[in-house]
């Protein structure tokens, strides 16, 4: 590699935006080594744990065959926003982990602080203890290593206003200090320590006492490196926005809104409002909460979330035997919409209908999931097509059973595949063959079974009939004439033992379910022994929880639990 230039530092070439094709709004730069992203506030840089959402790293390392080998050589706190630096290649992670250890990536940190400040520059130099969650400074002592950071702080304070605040615990106007924090070393919560320590807490840092605030006003505004291939000294940089609500930032760094306009905007306590759910479809915004909207979140969601209209649905525990109009979600504000509309995911088209009872036609969580079939990309080395298969049986045969209004097997039909759909109910599969019509795709090359899933799948056995991907995603419960009750946690592991016969050699079997008491954990051993019954092996897996704009939180864990096998 070329060496980077010592003594005088040349001027860093601005890193012009790199984002080719269609991709996530967050990549800020990419070339064959280096994939530098923008994060958004509220995600982790990688999963705190198997079973918790992903973190940018996992979401991007399964979103592309080629992130498939991304590497870490920084982290970002979990609500610290800006540039953060993943490497592609070994090359790259051996040249920026060597940089990061010599201190000669340069890094520049923006922050606010409601207190006004001791001075305008000073520099930092302590030992950092660990104390519960927190750093505590102290003097270096002889054998501690010493953490760095140089700040300044304009002078004159400047009062902001928030224009989405009006109705939430926040407070519309404050008064701020802006300032900039350049660490040498990289000590976990070093700026935040120092900046607490200094008597100008981070404006939302209540870890480190500072004031609370919808989140954490701290944003890596600029990195400057040497290119791991060429050694020219390059910038990538990222603006500060404080002033975005947190919740709409996270969003607006996943979604492609040319692909795209459905999504989770507010999911509960993650995004600072327990018991509220509020999603964007297409033309208007649905709220989902316990009790009817108070007038508060009714103007606050009208600042946030401007549409055409405003509806309302009541979370209910139980449905049965509530009428149509109990379940249907009401008009709160606005035009109403028409009957039915269509909204895009993905590039495709789906039919949502806000008159048809409880369910508008689309499970918005499992939007990353119709991704993979649409794209063949499981995840990190999984693909959907197992190049290693020697069946090339065409075309490639699905069986999407409880089908809904056919989400799952759109995806997998406009990859290319024969899909059969099967589903209790006549009404959801011509929804299903209507959303096939709006793609453009064929109904009559494709099947709609209607029957019960556990008895049409003794008769595929029956009839040897065999599937490259069986896709299971039953309800939590459910009842029909011919097979009586079904409770997910007691009848998925013959579901899945079913299901597993039917497999193709190297098949893929998917199974989800959305039983909010169900331990991840729990339910991975039940589908792994499941296939165990069934005589087969899982050679190939991947986990998938919920897609981030469903965040996951202490008061909220996370809800959906997915997972994709290819068996032997």
């Amino acid at each position: 590699m070329p060496s980077p230039t010592h003594g005088h530092s040349p001027e860093p070439r601005p890193a012009a935006s790199q984002r080719p094709g269609h991709g996530p709004p967050c990549i800020l730069y990419e070339d064959e080594h280096l994939l530098v992203v923008h994060k958004p506030p509220g995600w982790n840089t990688h999963a705190p744990s198997p079973w918790a959402g992903e973190g940018i790293y996992d979401w991007l390392r399964n979103r592309e065959p080629h992130w498939a080998r991304l590497a870490i050589v920084q982290r970002l706190d979990k609500e610290t926003s800006g540039v953060l630096l993943f490497t592609k290649t070994d090359l790259a992670n051996r040249s920026l982990t060597e940089q990061f250890a010599q201190h000669r990536v340069q890094k520049r940190y923006v922050f606010w602080t409601d207190r006004p400040p001791p001075r305008r520059a000073w520099t930092a130099e302590t030992a950092l203890h660990r104390s519960g969650p927190k750093r505590r400074v102290k003097p270096p002592g002889p054998a501690d290593p010493t953490a760095v950071t140089h700040f300044e702080v304009d002078p004159a304070p400047r009062t902001i206003h928030l224009p989405w605040a009006r109705g939430t615990p926040w407070p519309e106007t404050i008064r701020v200090w802006q300032g900039h924090a350049r660490p040498v070393t990289g000590k976990t919560h070093q700026i935040r320590a120092h900046a607490a320590a200094a008597g100008i807490p981070i404006l939302g840092d209540t870890l480190y006492q500072g004031t609370p605030w919808a989140r954490l006003c701290l944003h890596a505004e600029d990195l400057q490196l040497y290119h791991p291939a060429t050694g020219e000294l390059i910038r990538f940089s990222a603006p500060a926005d404080f002033l975005c609500w947190p919740g709409t930032a996270l969003r607006q760094a996943i979604i492609e809104p040319d692909l795209t306009d459905a999504w989770r905007c507010i999911h509960g306590a993650a995004d600072g409002w327990p018991g509220l759910y509020v999603d964007r479809l297409g033309p208007c915004v649905l709220a989902q909460s316990g009790q009817p909207l108070t007038d508060p979140q009714r103007s606050w969601l009208s600042n946030l979330l401007p549409a055409r209209a405003l509806y309302h649905k009541i979370l209910r525990r139980r449905i049965q035997g509530l009428s149509p109009e109990e379940l249907t979600p009401r008009l709160v504000q606005g035009e109403p919409m028409s009957a039915p509309f269509l909204i895009r995911e993905n590039g495709l088209r789906f039919e949502l209908n806000l008159g048809e009872g409880y369910s508008v036609g689309l499970f918005l969580d499992q939007r990353d999931n119709r991704r993979r079939l649409l794209t063949g990309y499981i995840g990190r080395h999984f693909l959907l097509r197992d190049p290693a298969a020697t069946d090339r049986v065409h075309p490639w045969e699905v069986l999407n059973t409880f089908a809904y209004t056919c989400g799952f097997s759109v995806a997998a039909a406009a990859a290319g595949a024969r899909v059969t759909s099967l589903d209790l109910s006549r009404k959801y599969l011509d929804w299903g063959r209507r959303n096939f019509q709006h793609n453009e795709l064929d109904p009559a090359a494709h099947d709609f079974i209607h029957g019960d899933v556990r008895d049409w799948l003794r008769r595929f056995q029956r009839r040897n009939r065999r599937f490259h991907l069986v896709l299971l995603d039953p309800p939590t419960f459910s009842r029909s004439k011919s097979g009586g009750v079904f409770r997910v946690e007691k009848d998925l592991p013959a579901l899945v033992a079913s299901a597993a016969s039917l497999l193709l050699p190297h098949g893929v079997l998917f199974i989800s379910s959305n039983k909010e008491d169900w331990a991840p954990a729990d339910f991975v051993a039940t589908v792994h022994q499941a296939i165990e019954t069934a005589g087969r092996a899982i050679v190939q897996e991947l986990y998938a929880p919920q897609p981030p704009d469903f965040p996951v939180h202490p008061d909220e864990p996370a809800y959906l639990k997915t997972l994709w096998c290819r068996l032997d």
